[in-house]
């Protein structure tokens, strides 16, 4: 094994045989190696909170959240972001993600955009990046050169930075004010960070979008108060939450969401209707 390599690129010593080992033990080998993240994250939660902490202050004012990251890495921040709108009913501009080799990148493989350092400060310059925003730099490796270039610039111009790797003392966690560094091991094949490090960086991105929509105010107990009811589960789920929060029952619940009336007008309109939730809406709002 090469001690001088980056610990996602050396071989894992439970797996050298793998290709010749029946399908079941391999199976297994992969199970035991994914059991390993989420204790190497559970080892990092304190700077995760540390980090939360920072992004909402940015956040609740005029700050902004970005991804940015090249391959697998890219791909985890453009899954995160684009989860959070109809999540948490934020805006598409509030937490955002860039990709080496543009959206393109997202189901296909350009990886030598990876090594362009000035590429990743061009596209955070076309975003409009400014001090006010906060980047977290996501890099397994921890070296790839179109994200430590962006990583390094937004430092520079005062933004908070934050490296996500798997990787100790990488050159990204120089370049960061804040990092985050869950050491999950050598990977079951050799290098490919898809795995248990991908898994590790998922967990962490989980972790950082969700608890920071929480101290914002978009969630109350558990339940998502900002939903968009864009769908006809959105919609059943809004009602629960209307049901839950308000102690109402399905009928008026039904009629706000539908209408966007208060309770007093869907409790009289349902009273009218005779508790035909159709009508109601009719009432409320007249076609």
């Amino acid at each position: 094994m090469n001690s001088n390599l980056p610990i996602t690129e050396q071989e894992n010593p439970r797996t050298t045989n793998l290709s010749s080992l029946p399908i079941a033990d391999v199976v297994r080998l992969m199970n035991e190696e994914d059991s390993l993240v989420a204790p190497a994250v559970s080892q990092v939660l304190p700077v995760i909170a540390k980090v939360v902490e920072a992004i909402v202050e940015k956040l609740s004012g005029s700050g902004r959240l970005f991804y940015i990251g090249t391959g697998t890495s890219g791909r985890l921040g453009v899954l995160d972001a684009a989860e959070c709108p109809p999540t948490f009913g934020v805006s598409p501009d509030l937490v955002q993600a860039i990709i080496a080799g543009g959206y393109e990148a997202c189901y296909r493989a350009v990886e030598a955009s990876e090594d362009d350092i000035e590429a990743g400060v061009r596209d955070l310059e076309s975003r409009g990046f400014t001090q006010k925003d906060v980047l977290v730099g996501i890099a397994a490796s921890g070296r790839t050169p179109y994200t430590v270039g962006a990583v390094t610039h937004a430092r520079a111009i005062g933004a908070l930075t934050i490296a996500l790797t798997c990787v100790p003392e990488s050159a990204i966690t120089r370049a960061a004010e804040l990092s985050i560094v869950p050491v999950v091991g050598p990977e079951v094949v050799a290098g490919s960070t898809r795995l248990k490090a991908g898994t590790a960086q998922k967990m962490v991105l989980n972790i950082l979008s969700t608890v920071t929509m929480v101290r914002l105010g978009y969630v109350t107990g558990n339940r998502m108060t900002n939903v968009q009811t864009r769908n006809a589960k959105l919609r059943s789920r809004a009602i629960r939450i209307l049901m839950a929060e308000a102690h109402l029952d399905d009928s008026v619940a039904l009629v706000m969401t539908r209408t966007g009336c208060s309770i007093e007008t869907a409790s009289s309109a349902l009273q009218k209707s005779k508790g035909v939730v159709q009508k109601a809406i009719a009432l409320v709002r007249p076609i």
